[in-house]
């Protein structure tokens, strides 16, 4: 078994796997070192690998119908994490009778959704009752404890990239572990800043909850988390995960990681076949060449590639899209989960050189 920060889990993701509003659980199933996944809950899957489902690949994690049929399959379960990632990030109803079935099952609970289980009494009576535990992820440490933009993000002297995206939900965060896996695979010493939910449940020892921070906080917050992880591990390079997008109506993130995070280059992460800003129909979804065009105004750095997410595309049209982008742009664009990591590592492994 693989050496993991909490232990055994099972991921809640009911009816919305290999959807967008199912993401944190995809993350889980993709790469953790937090925990080791043990299962996924969703009726609408049940009795696939989650894997096959997601990504074509056996990942050897089993889709189950509920949590009765998950415990009767699996055993030495600790943790019973919250896997959706629903528009708004609140906690529907059922998902909440699906924790109270947990904790009456011993479980404790991980949760990165607004809706915190802390505040609600029945969740908290049922934990202490089965002496359990209830983590709140999105919740933010005191304000004492936060960090205010110093400008000490200048003494940072590797090489720091953001991967943004043209939406929300696009695979951003996804994108930001090949790289740092494909770096390190090299032997380049590479470090993730988490900014959601899901990073820090994968384990990225640097996180911050970018959505859940007072906005006076969010600049020095993410200045820190890059400075910290510079000072205590001397990377060769700083994968900072995007939020939101920059154009997005109901999630306009991005500034704020270009502000403070200062990064030398962007990556950008974009899903051709996508019409519509995720969750938002009637918001049309920004031409790419614009969203390049914007970012680059307003950061003064260069976008250097495009990552393809190939959602909505058959497999035979990949290549012939990733080609097209190029030509439209100038620039590198792969597709990681496809294609692999292998020509935007060699990119990268070049700008790491320059510096």
């Amino acid at each position: 078994m693989k050496k993991t920060i909490d232990g055994n889990a099972l991921v809640y993701c009911e009816a919305v796997f290999n959807t967008p509003n199912g993401k944190t659980a995809h993350g889980l199933v993709r790469f953790t070192e937090r925990y080791n996944i043990l299962g996924v809950i969703d009726s609408t899957h049940a009795g696939q690998d989650a894997g096959e489902v997601l990504d074509g690949k056996t990942s050897g994690i089993p889709i189950f119908e509920n949590l009765n049929e998950a415990l009767n399959s699996v055993s030495e379960v600790s943790y019973f994490v919250v896997g959706l990632a629903p528009d708004g990030g609140r906690l529907p109803q059922e998902g909440k009778s699906a924790i109270a079935q947990a904790l009456e099952n011993g479980l404790n609970i991980d949760s990165g959704l607004h809706d915190f289980l802390n505040k609600d009494e029945t969740l908290v009576s049922l934990a202490r009752k089965n002496n359990c535990q209830l983590r709140d992820i999105r919740r933010t440490p005191d304000r004492d404890e936060l960090h205010f933009f110093s400008g000490k993000i200048e003494k940072v002297d590797c090489l720091k990239l953001a991967i943004l995206g043209t939406d929300s939900a696009i695979g951003k965060r996804t994108t930001a572990w090949i790289i740092v896996h494909g770096l390190r695979k090299e032997g380049r010493k590479a470090e993730m800043i988490g900014t959601g939910q899901t990073g820090w449940m994968q384990g990225a020892k640097y996180s911050i909850i970018l959505d859940s921070l007072i906005n006076d906080f969010v600049s020095g917050e993410i200045e820190h988390a890059v400075h910290e992880a510079w000072k205590n591990e001397q990377p060769e390079a700083i994968i900072i995960e995007g939020q939101g997008s920059l154009m997005n109506p109901a999630y306009p993130g991005g500034f704020e990681i270009l502000a403070a995070g200062r990064p030398d280059f962007v990556i950008l992460q974009h899903a051709p076949r996508r019409i519509e800003y995720d969750g938002f129909p009637g918001y049309t979804l920004h031409p790419l060449s614009e969203q390049i065009r914007a970012i680059e105004m307003i950061s003064g750095k260069k976008v250097i590639a495009i990552t393809l997410n190939h959602e909505g595309m058959t497999p035979d049209e990949i290549d012939a899209e990733c080609a097209a982008i190029e030509k439209e742009t100038g620039l590198l664009c792969t597709d990681v989960l496809v294609q692999g990591p292998n020509r935007l590592i060699e990119l990268i492994i070049k700008h790491i050189r320059s510096l």
